[in-house]
């Protein structure tokens, strides 16, 4: 997120996409809800009339999948109307004319065709966000799950540029972390092209090499503190100096490389797409699963089973025993939340330290104390005494996010990153006067129809996935509460009213849904939630895997998997 969940209340207009937070993020659906009650305008992108879209001043229902055609129209009638806030777009942003002459084909009319938004629908959300003295974005999967992911990303970007609202108060673009520490995790590495705070580990991504970058920047202390500065990279000194046609990454990893007394690839990792490859050719071998459970989470899930039972070895640490571990050749007990010390980073930047409350059980250990006996047995030398051993070494190596965040310091209050100095108080919002990269770079994206999961006659229904208050995740935890399995207990297919009449279904009746990838059997809900042609379910419970019949297909770009759209065909069912 660019700004604090204790600025939403302040927003004029807030546009939400592909998120329901009164479900998915109850504290944020709650400050959403005040704001608006203070006189914000908000407005709801979702194809679904979910409870929170009733409250919405303009429900956008779209159909899944045209997010990025609805934003460009969005972009259209704001440029058309001259509602850019033109002194920011004329000093912070580069690309503006190549925006205007594309988005310039996206009439209301034009984008009402593509999204089954009405097209006066269109031209009211773009005022009522473009008029707002200050508007903010929030999003979460239901952009980001699509094939067309990273691109409906940056065509909401181009919203936030376009008025004025990006490096401003109560204003950005805030992406709302699908778990706990998701965004901790991504800041400390586990991506697989970076190092901790964004340190790239190759040079595909590189503008120039070290020096030159040094150059152009000029002192640390004349760049922005999200910028990578020279201090950031020279923090390790290096016994022979890299040749000056070293780049970033070079630096990056020797740094590492010292610290940590190993040899770094230059080779980025993969994603979890790409180790459950439908070409086995393609997967992985060997696999240590810690704290996830893609036997429920991840799409196709018979190609996730294939993989699992074909590798050599596969490890599973974890604090339940999950449908995952049950393909495990060795099980790792860790420690939950409760029971270790550590820090946590959340959907807004904050670092907040923890500490147990009770000791792990059995011989259940810390994820950190697990990870560190196998380094030792591999003949490592890892001597860390405790997690703020650990955090001291973030700090070293990440100084330009991290390098003033002590444990004193984090003991009294949370901090929000970028804070590089002991004196810095944390940073509320990101690129308040001046952009990481200096000039905002407008994106022109185009609407790309998803041929492959069009419904057709075969396959005549539309499904996305989604979440329910009650549960977590797989439930790897939630599941094993009796109070929480009482609200919901099954998965409940919602299908609209008129599509069930039409199948000649009931409430409670079960059906098959069926992919072109497999079919699964579920209990259905007759809602007037999801309009026709469209039914959702939640991939909360394994007994009903709705990721079996998903599709595996991804971004380009992100390698995300475009859950949100599965063409599907629905047939009455005996029973369960």
């Amino acid at each position: 997120m660019t700004n604090p969940i204790g600025e939403i209340e302040g927003s004029g207009a807030i546009l939400v996409a592909g998120s329901n937070p009164a479900e998915n993020h109850p504290i944020i659906g709650y400050r959403i809800r005040k704001a608006v009650r203070n006189g914000a305008k908000l407005l709801v992108v979702d194809p679904r009339q979910t409870k929170f879209a009733q409250t919405a001043s303009i429900h956008l229902q779209l159909k899944p999948g045209t997010d990025v055609a609805l934003c460009n129209g969005l972009a259209h009638v704001i440029i058309k109307e001259g509602l850019e806030a033109r002194e920011y777009v004329e000093n912070r942003t580069h690309g503006f004319e190549n925006l205007k002459k594309m988005v310039a084909k996206y009439t209301p009319e034009y984008v009402s065709a593509i999204t089954g938004v009405p097209s006066e629908k269109i031209v009211a959300a773009a005022r009522l966000f473009a008029q707002a003295d200050v508007a903010s974005i929030f999003y979460c999967m239901g952009v980001t799950q699509h094939t067309s992911g990273t691109e409906n990303v940056l065509a909401l970007a181009n919203l936030s540029l376009l008025t004025g609202n990006l490096g401003k108060a109560h204003g950005g673009v805030n992406p709302l972390r699908g778990q706990n520490n998701v965004q901790g995790a991504c800041d400390m590495g586990c991506l697989p092209n970076v190092l901790t705070g964004y340190q790239p580990v190759h040079s595909d991504r590189d503008t120039g090499t070290y020096w030159q970058r040094v150059k152009e920047s000029g002192p640390p202390e004349e760049q922005d503190s999200c910028e990578q500065s020279t201090e950031t990279i020279t923090s390790v000194e290096f016994e022979q100096p890299l040749p000056i046609s070293a780049s970033v990454s070079d630096y990056v990893r020797a740094k590492f490389s010292k610290a940590w007394n190993v040899e770094l690839s230059d080779v980025p990792g993969r994603t979890i797409a790409e180790m459950f490859h439908f070409l086995p050719s393609r997967r992985n071998q060997v696999m240590y699963i810690v704290g996830e459970n893609p036997m429920v989470s991840s799409p196709n899930i018979d190609i996730v089973r294939e993989s699992l039972t074909g590798m050599d070895f596969v490890i599973v640490q974890d604090i339940f025993f999950t449908e995952t571990a049950e393909y495990a050749d060795v099980v790792l007990p860790a420690a939950s939340f409760a029971e270790k010390d550590g820090t946590f980073i959340n959907t807004e930047r904050r670092v907040q330290l923890i500490r147990k409350a009770v000791n792990p059980p059995g011989e259940s250990k810390a994820d950190w104390e697990i990870m560190q006996e196998l380094a030792n047995r591999f003949g490592l030398k890892w001597d860390y005494r405790n997690t703020k051993d650990i955090w001291d070494e973030v700090m070293k190596l990440t100084p330009h996010y991290f390098g003033g965040m002590s444990y004193e310091r984090l003991e009294k209050a949370g901090l929000q990153w970028p804070c590089p100095t002991p004196e810095h108080p944390g940073t509320a919002f990101l690129h308040k006067d001046k952009f990481s990269r200096g000039i905002a770079q407008f994106s022109t994206v185009e609407y790309r129809p998803r041929a492959a999961e069009a419904p057709d006659k075969e396959y005549p229904f539309i499904l996305t996935t989604s979440r329910q208050l009650y549960h977590f995740h797989t439930r790897t935890m939630t599941g094993k509460s009796e109070g929480l399995n009482h609200f919901l207990s099954e998965e409940l297919m919602q299908i609209n009213p008129q599509d069930a009449a039409a199948l000649q279904l009931g409430d409670g009746d079960v059906v098959n849904i069926t992919s072109r990838r497999g079919s699964i059997t579920s209990k259905i809900q007759l809602s007037e939630q999801v309009p026709p042609g469209l039914v959702s379910m939640s991939f909360h419970f394994a007994d009903t895997p709705v990721n079996v019949i998903t599709d595996p297909a991804v971004c380009n770009m992100s390698v995300v998997s475009g859950l949100k759209v599965t063409a599907v065909k629905l047939e009455k069912a005996e029973r369960l």
